[in-house]
């Protein structure tokens, strides 16, 4: 990679996320030149499919065959269908996400092929970039997270509803063109070709999106259990697991979270040194996601041992909670219980701190002393970007400009 693509790099990572495929474009303009851009990234629950430029109803499900026909490291270059017309496209394929991403550039008609040198860049521009992606999702912080939670429940939902109003209208029209008071069969042939052809595609896009914000309950297991071997390829512990006995998907924010806590719950356990043998496993059901670690140590462990960081700070975002049992003598059982549903909003908001969470509250509380960040973070055993991510969301949710009026609406509270 040359001097040029990692200052580009360089000043796209310092984005936010929002901002990175417009400077992915602006950077790559000079050696591909295209008009627009658009990506398909399976790292994202939220929103896997961004676009920029003037090309219209350009669609993931468009793109979705170049991201199954891409090969990593070789950027293909050619004419593919997209915004309903075929438009010559360089698509550009990572791996650095375990289930791909792609890049795809828009030229204009016409336009001589891109070089060696800017198919080359554009690749290693790519790589970069997604390998920052992944470490987003899969180290989230809690305010991303729950972000990121709200905005795929509201995603899924917006798409549920629309496909079902689409289908019943398709179907009525289906319905009146094979009625058999229609005399024209050419016409009603056509006509009911196309409805079912729109109807085929209308699903298909709706199974390829839940594909991209969800991930099987077992292939997420077994990536766990990819991550959790080499943790202990040179210990006498043995590692047993448990994958889930369920067809079931999860969403990526969920399982990206499961597999978090459960490395930092081996991680407290193996420090014991009385252990043996440890069992991680997963268990589905109709409303949770259990993911235990079980050891057979003396069973010593205390709540205190677990700390109140990234564990508590992700579970407190997804609603959910951990249990302990230890048994003096027989080991000790950490249960991560993670709710496969979006929580739910506080029911009394006539309460002028009713909208915030447990955590929020603690932070609300040490801001009202007159605490900063850096104090509050070593006070609630976290981090201090965690702090800024607590009092930013009390901000926007007491609907105050400065942290002396959410200490003044706490004082008024209490």
């Amino acid at each position: 990679m040359d001097a040029l693509t990692l200052t580009a790099a360089y000043e796209i990572l310092r984005q936010p996320l929002g901002e990175i495929l417009p400077r992915v474009s602006a950077a790559l303009a000079p050696v591909v030149p295209h008009v627009d851009a658009a990506e398909l990234s399976t790292h994202c629950a939220h929103s896997p499919f961004k676009a920029i430029g003037g090309t219209e109803g350009l669609t993931g499900s468009e793109l979705a065959p170049l991201l199954t026909a891409g090969v990593p490291g070789s950027p293909w270059q050619g004419v593919a269908t997209v915004g309903g017309r075929e438009r010559e496209v360089v698509a550009v394929t990572s791996h650095a996400t375990r289930r791909g991403a792609l890049l795809v550039l828009v030229r204009e008609d016409g336009t001589a092929p891109a070089d060696a040198a800017g198919l080359a860049a554009a690749q290693a521009l790519w790589d970069v970039v997604t390998s920052h992606f992944d470490r987003f999702a899969t180290e989230a912080v809690p305010g991303a997270l729950a972000r990121s939670r709200a905005a795929a429940d509201t995603r899924a939902r917006v798409i549920a509803e629309l496909t079902a109003a689409h289908t019943a209208a398709l179907s009525g029209v289906l319905g009146v063109l094979r009625s058999r008071a229609l005399d024209d069969t050419t016409a009603r042939a056509t006509a009911t070709d196309l409805a079912a052809s729109a109807l085929i595609d209308m699903r298909a896009a709706q199974r390829h999106d839940r594909a991209l914000a969800e991930e099987p309950a077992q292939d997420a297991f077994e990536r766990l259990a990819g991550e959790l071997r080499p943790m202990l390829r040179h210990s006498t512990v043995r590692l047993e697991l448990g994958a889930p006995d369920s067809p079931r998907t999860l969403a990526a924010d969920v399982a990206h979270s499961a597999r978090a806590i459960v490395r930092s719950l081996l991680l407290v356990v193996l420090e014991q040194d009385s252990v043996r043998r440890v069992h991680v496993g997963w268990q589905l059901t109709e409303h949770e996601l259990r993911a235990s670690v079980r050891d057979d140590g003396a069973g010593a462990l205390a709540a205190c041992d677990l700390g109140a960081g990234t564990i508590r700070d992700r579970l407190d975002v997804l609603g959910g909670r951990l249990d302990m049992d230890a048994v003096p003598g027989w080991g000790t059982t950490l249960t991560a219980v993670l709710p496969l549903a979006t929580p739910s909003a506080p029911a009394d908001a006539a309460h002028p701190l009713a909208g915030l969470g447990e955590r929020e509250v603690e932070v609300l509380r040490h801001l009202a002393l007159g605490h900063r960040n850096r104090r509050i973070a070593e006070e609630l055993h976290i981090s201090e970007s965690t702090v800024k991510f607590h009092v930013a969301n009390i901000l926007g949710k007491l609907g105050v400009d400065s942290r002396g009026e959410a200490a003044a609406l706490f004082h008024a509270a209490a």
